[in-house]
């Protein structure tokens, strides 16, 4: 779940750009096709096991099942101190418990075909399992061992510990990734995201077995969590083993808190001197979140602004091989327009441009059934998986509003309206802030800071 950079790769983006082209001329049929808001959710059962909430998605027929235990507060569970113990502490957690040590687990694991891991963000984090349907049982069972007995061994603590220094020594090596490193630390200033869910060098080298088995202690509470199942499995089934496992925590007291404002009260440049062939470019703008109901109305302005700045930019111009254009979805969310580029300031400068022409002039209609055309293929291709699926659903029920909004989103896309477009152009895409790495001579200011 953590992002290590902002926008997605090369390929990633050319895939995109095919599927936009093909379901422009597609989405009224898929449209048709597609269930309804009230069939979808009525796959999903809600339960309640000791203020535990659980949602259990049965897919008939399925022969795989994924199950997630989602825990709050992502960034706002740490500190400048303490920065990264949750992402060591669950990865030491996956390596082993009392029960079942690390070897038995691989072996486990080998033999039945699944897989279990975690992941963190500035929102949330998780420790997750997938297992064939015939496997879900010892599967479930080592899962929830692991999750709740972690036996943060000393061999397991340095094992986890000497792969997250890595990825972090790695951060500064890639131009993209610390791109991404250096955007956080520009627009996070002063605000909860600005912990390092990651953590630093420093902190990660410094926690004890203690200290991962004492925080663990604290997150483990009702309050804090939230399970996700999809499979074919009976929600009654689920039910029962949750309350044999992880329904016995304590309930607690945990209330998340609401996130302060982004600055975005004026136009900024940050410049890191690098020799590189090119110069990289991230400009960053205020985005609603992914619970607002601006967001759609956004995504639309951000996928044609993407649509617009590949033509213009590289199609037309040939100045850049990959510029795109991005929205997050997170509780304190932004958007960005991204180029490398040998004349960033040629570059730049026409993207700006197709940022004022999304503020002055209306898309239309058209346009619109288009892209949602666009992201129903989308759509159907990221949840093809009982992961996938259980991730949408943790995603909406923790930073989106609930659970049911994960199945609304194509119809609040097709209700958007070209004004409401020009609208969220106008409301979100000012006092752009730009980071660029490479050479600061070749940087003109007044171009970068005309937004």
């Amino acid at each position: 779940m953590k992002v290590v950079s902002s926008h997605s790769s090369v390929v990633g983006r050319f895939a995109l750009l095919a599927l936009v082209f093909l379901t422009f001329a597609s989405g009224g049929f898929a449209q048709a096709n597609r269930p309804s808001i009230a069939e979808q959710a009525n796959l999903v059962t809600e339960l309640d096991v000791s203020g535990l909430k659980v949602l259990v998605k049965r897919r008939l027929n399925a022969p795989t099942v994924a199950a997630g235990l989602f825990i709050r507060g992502g960034s706002r569970n740490i500190n400048d101190k303490n920065a990264g113990i949750e992402n060591l502490m669950l990865s030491v957690a996956t390596e082993g418990s009392t029960k079942f040590p690390r070897e038995t687990v691989r072996r486990e694991l080998a033999r039945t075909g699944g897989s279990i891991g975690s992941a963190v963000s500035n929102d949330y984090s998780a420790i997750s399992f997938a297992s064939t349907r015939r496997n879900f049982d010892r599967s479930w069972e080592i899962f929830t061992d692991l999750a709740l007995n972690p036996a943060f061994a000393a061999e397991d603590i340095a094992r986890a510990r000497a792969q997250i220094s890595t990825g972090l020594r790695e951060q500064e090596t890639n131009s993209d990734n610390y791109l991404q490193v250096l955007q956080d630390r520009v627009i996070y200033a002063n605000h909860p995201y600005a912990n390092e869910v990651n953590g630093t060098l420093e902190s990660i080298a410094r926690f004890s077995a203690k200290d991962l088995s004492d925080y663990h202690k604290k997150l483990m509470v009702t309050s804090r969590l939230l399970l996700v199942v999809v499979g074919d499995i009976d929600p009654k089934d689920v039910e029962k083993r949750v309350a044999a496992t992880f329904g016995k925590l304590p309930r607690g007291d945990y209330k998340e808190s609401v996130y302060p404002a982004l600055d975005f009260s004026k136009a900024t440049l940050d410049v890191t001197s690098r020799t590189l062939p090119t110069n990289y470019v991230q400009g960053v703008f205020n985005a609603p979140s992914l619970n607002s109901p601006d967001y759609y109305a956004m995504r639309v302005a951000v996928t044609v602004l993407q649509s617009r700045i590949y033509q213009e930019v590289r199609t037309k111009r040939q100045l850049s091989y990959a510029p795109n254009a991005e929205l997050g979805s997170f509780s304190s969310n932004v958007g960005n327009i991204y180029v490398t580029a040998v004349d960033a300031n040629q570059a730049v400068k026409v993207m700006l441009d197709e940022v004022k022409n999304l503020k002055t002039q209306q898309i239309n209609e058209e346009t619109i059934d288009g892209i949602s055309g666009h992201f129903l293929t989308l759509h159907f291709i990221g949840q093809e998986t009982n992961a996938a699926q259980a991730g949408e659903l943790a995603k909406y029920e923790l930073i989106g509003g609930g659970w049911r909004n994960a199945f609304a989103f194509l119809d609040k896309i097709r209700e958007v309206k070209p004004a409401e477009v020009q609208e969220a152009a106008q409301k979100y895409m000012k006092n752009i802030r730009f980071i660029v790495i490479g050479n600061p001579t070749a940087i003109n200011r007044e171009i970068f800071l005309q937004n």
